[in-house]
């Protein structure tokens, strides 16, 4: 039976500093790594024996499946990273406070930029302190100066298909280990979630979300691991 296991990363530094992170490269505080490490534990303690693992190219996402994978005593296996499960890029704004952008700008403006399906943050302008073009994880890369979750989605769709959806196909047991927004998107397409209905989905931090899927990929069960700091699940076609 093709099992999924979705673990977004554990608090980092910036969450911590409550800052809009998105493509930035920030580690993991002591907290997140203690989420991470609960995270590999309670997949132990469920008996899932995973056969691959995909992260992203951030630091807090790759130190989150590490973490994770050694709690669960499963350090060996493979382990596949790709830029395309990187967090939303924030645009314009990458690294500012999120309590002082809503007192700029309005906090209806910043939950549309935050919450909305299809309406991305201003772009990042090119050359700043956050331009991410000559980073070699990116090179021949073409990059997004900003985006939506619907963008987002635009990314990690085709990397789904091509990469993740045949493991779970061959009837292996995946780990994707990543961010809200990544995740997000993967939920929005295994559930066949409406654009209305994704925005309410929200993953808690170091839970990881046990997802069994059909042949046809189609989810027959989903609960998270840790059941008090479960957020309520999708429903197929919603």
């Amino acid at each position: 039976m093709p099992t999924l296991i979705l673990l977004r990363h554990g608090q980092s530094r910036w969450n911590l500093e409550d800052r809009f992170t998105g493509w930035v490269d920030v580690d993991l505080t002591p907290e997140g790594e203690a989420q991470a490490t609960k995270g590999g534990e309670l997949i132990k303690a469920a008996g899932l024996q995973i056969d691959r693992a995909f992260t992203s190219v951030l630091t807090r996402a790759i130190r989150t499946c590490w973490l994770a994978l050694t709690a669960a005593g499963q350090v060996f296996v493979p382990e596949t990273k790709d830029w395309r499960l990187n967090e939303r890029h924030y645009g314009g704004l990458t690294g500012l406070n999120k309590t002082e952008t809503a007192a700029k700008h309005g906090a209806d403006q910043v939950k549309i930029w935050r919450r909305s399906y299809d309406v991305p943050p201003p772009p990042l302008p090119p050359g700043g302190e956050f331009d991410f073009s000559k980073d070699r994880r990116y090179a021949g890369a073409t990059l997004p100066d900003t985006e939506s979750l619907k963008t987002t989605l635009d990314r990690v769709a085709p990397y789904w298909t091509a990469e993740i959806a045949p493991r779970l196909a061959a009837g292996e047991t995946v780990l994707v280990a990543a961010h809200g927004n990544s995740l997000r998107a993967i939920v929005k397409l295994i559930y066949a979630l409406s654009s209305d209905a994704i925005i309410d989905v929200e993953i808690p931090t170091g839970n990881p979300l046990l997802i069994e899927l059909d042949a046809a990929l189609k989810p027959t069960s989903a609960r998270y691991l840790d059941e008090a700091r479960a957020t309520k699940l999708p429903t197929y076609g919603s």
